[in-house]
């Protein structure tokens, strides 16, 4: 089967840390809301380029391409470079947090679970247009 090539649209969002909160006398735990929205968002991308298919049951290799916005606050000639690929983005959201929000996202949509994943390929940029672009490639075909 051909890879599952797609892409999730605006700022990538790292996954957040559970927070504590309380509901009467009791504690529990919640995914932060602006983690869930996005997780959401991730959700709603892979079932659109799932078109119908079966999910995956077996292993696979997924690629990231994360793009983050040049910060407006930097210099004609800073956004330049880094459009131009010659400047890294090296603040938050954190590559392996984004992973882990596009991942958890695509479970029970595009794959049963994300311990499906043997081989992972990702990369954090600079670019014009904000997003993740993702691409999956079943390894292996395993039937229901």
């Amino acid at each position: 089967m051909s890879p599952l090539r797609f892409t999730v649209p605006g700022t990538p969002v790292g996954k957040g840390r559970p927070r504590l909160g309380k509901v009467g006398q009791h504690a529990r735990m919640f995914t932060p809301e602006k983690t869930a929205n996005y997780e959401g968002l991730v959700a709603h991308a892979g079932q659109q380029a799932m078109a119908g298919r079966p999910l995956i049951l077996g292993a696979v290799a997924v690629v990231l391409d994360i793009v983050l916005d040049v910060p407006a606050s930097w210099s004609g000639k800073q956004q330049r470079l880094a459009l131009a690929g010659q400047r890294h983005p090296t603040k938050k959201p954190d590559i392996d947090n984004v992973e882990k929000a596009i991942f958890d996202g695509l479970n029970g949509v595009v794959w049963k679970d994300d311990v499906q994943v043997v081989d992972v390929c990702k990369r954090k940029r600079y670019g014009p247009v904000p997003g993740v672009t993702v691409e999956i490639e079943e390894l292996e075909n395993q039937a229901a």
